[in-house]
């Protein structure tokens, strides 16, 4: 099975049914899994009030934030919607998006202003003036225009023919940490931008053959909302940005340790049928923000130039340091690191109550994995934010060795870290033919707890040592497995794991 870079990702949905065969309705499936969640959720929780020795650069860095939280105080859950899992507070932004159509004052088009779609005109200073002081919907007719940096005001639309027919081009002599389109003010924050319907290339080659093409923190991304409250991305296509395609953060990032994050997040903000691929790190990332929602998406060849050879991390879909409360809906990623990632750094907070309902992993190196970096090994101390993480309908398909990060073992699954973990109906299809060196399919390891994997099938893995791998971890769940024409043993155990229950796992039986 293979998706291009041009795969229409509001197909998602129907290609997930047709993939997993499963009749059960969506509302019942999603009951299902929260009640999955709501039996495995530790009341232990965080250790309050625990700290752990900091070195002299994350106490720099706390200074400028503040404390994390994996608790909600909205209480956000899940609804179905014409057959969609969606998040509660989608009504809230729906009803925000009326409020921004209402208030344009102004509907103009860039060309009105001396735009000139060619490839070759430098047309910033035309959508500085259309952009204006906001409250302003801006068309931008088919073609390609060549720009320095756009920023965009409160109460502002920039829409354009298409994803394949608009194209916002970054400039050649751009330096590399330009960010191509942004909000205006990343330090007081704005709020109601919309931006839809066009391509943004980031124009990685003026750059040449340099060995890192990001710049550091949240610079050199196609598209960046930073400290923005209400926000869309609605039928984008981004593509070769040093960094990110789409970055959902706060004003900058922020290394402060475990239990801090950045201040000036973003808040409900909703990408849909967005592209992305050629991206330095990752296609769409989240950092210190909340209330994100991810939906009908496709992300896909990094080209992971912001790392270090063979050494990159460049995930399709990363949910990444403090942010908090994102739902992720029929999305698809093929030829990346991670497929979907949900991860912090060692220097900060872990992502935190996350919710997936349907993603197509196909060929990526590890196609779902959660860890909280340096908050893993036995030595380590224990994460203070890597809690509560429910999925369903995951499919996995072929997940494979990459030059992208030499010697990562493909895995469809990997949970290491974190807590209150609840999975529920998946589909994890190996190549029968391909030599996975005795590496397992799903490993459950690493200070894992609080972990339940239930009503899934796994086939194809015949050279893997084992299909299901549970390491060290504490009360993990695996219950009404199949595995067809797959590993010779379903589940191995690793040393360290204590409170493992395993029942209905084995071979299917025709």
């Amino acid at each position: 099975m293979e998706l291009s870079k041009y795969h229409d990702p509001a197909k998602n949905k129907e290609l997930l049914a047709a993939i997993m065969n499963d009749p059960q309705p969506i509302e019942e499936l999603t009951n299902e899994t929260q009640e999955l969640f709501r039996q495995i959720k530790s009341n232990d929780g965080p250790i309050k009030h625990f700290s752990y020795k900091k070195t002299r650069l994350e106490l720099l860095w706390s200074f400028l934030a503040e404390e994390h939280s994996t608790e909600d105080p909205h209480h956000y859950s899940e609804r179905v919607e014409n057959g969609d899992v969606v998040p509660e507070w989608k009504t809230e932004l729906d009803e925000e998006y009326i409020k921004l159509e209402n208030a344009f004052t102004r509907q103009v088009n860039v060309e009105d202003f001396g735009a000139v779609g060619d490839g070759m005109t430098d047309c910033t200073k035309a959508f500085r003036e259309a952009f204006g002081s906001g409250r302003v919907d801006v068309y931008v007719p088919a073609g390609i225009y060549i720009v320095r940096k756009l920023e965009l005001p409160s109460w502002t639309r920039l829409r354009g023919a298409g994803k394949g027919a608009t194209v916002l081009k970054l400039h050649s002599a751009a330096p590399k940490r330009q960010r191509l389109l942004a909000n205006r003010n990343f330090i007081r924050g704005n709020h109601h931008i919309s931006v839809e319907r066009l391509g943004l290339d980031w124009n990685v080659e003026r750059l040449g053959n340099v060995s890192n093409t990001s710049a550091g923190n949240n610079f050199s991304s196609c598209l960046t909302y930073a400290h923005v409250t209400y926000g869309w991305v609605k039928e984008v296509a981004a593509v070769n940005p040093g960094l990110h395609c789409f970055d959902v953060s706060s004003t900058f990032y922020n290394y402060g340790g475990d239990g801090r994050r950045a201040k000036g997040g973003s808040r409900y903000v909703w990408l849909d049928r967005v592209n992305g691929w050629g991206f330095g790190d990752d296609g769409i990332t989240t950092h210190h923000s909340d209330y994100i929602f991810i939906s009908n998406s496709h992300l896909c060849d990094p080209s992971g130039r912001s790392h270090k050879k063979g050494f990159s991390n460049s995930n399709g879909i990363e949910i990444d340091d403090g942010s908090r409360f994102v739902w992720l809906l029929n999305n698809s990623t093929t030829r990346c690191f991670g497929g979907v990632e949900i991860k912090a750094h060692a220097t900060s907070s872990a992502a935190t109550g996350v919710f997936i309902s349907g993603h197509l992993s196909v060929s990526d190196n590890r196609s779902f994995n959660f860890r909280h970096i340096g908050h893993h090994a036995a030595e380590d101390p224990d994460s203070l934010s890597a809690f509560n993480i429910a999925a369903q309908r995951l499919v996995a398909v072929t997940p494979v060795f990459t030059e992208m990060y030499a010697g990562s073992s493909p895995r469809a699954l990997v949970v290491s870290g974190f807590r209150n973990v609840a999975i529920n109906q998946f589909l994890f299809i190996g190549d029968p033919q391909y030599d996975y060196k005795g590496h397992p399919a799903v490993a459950i390891q690493y200070k894992a707890g609080d972990v339940s994997l239930t009503n899934g099938r796994i086939s194809g893995f015949k050279k893997s040592k084992s299909d299901l791998y549970l390491g060290s971890g504490d009360r993990v769940t695996v219950r009404n497995i199949r595995c067809l024409d797959s590993a010779k043993r379903p589940v191995k155990g690793g040393k360290g794991n204590k409170t493992i229950v395993v029942e209905n796992v084995g071979p299917e039986t025709v």
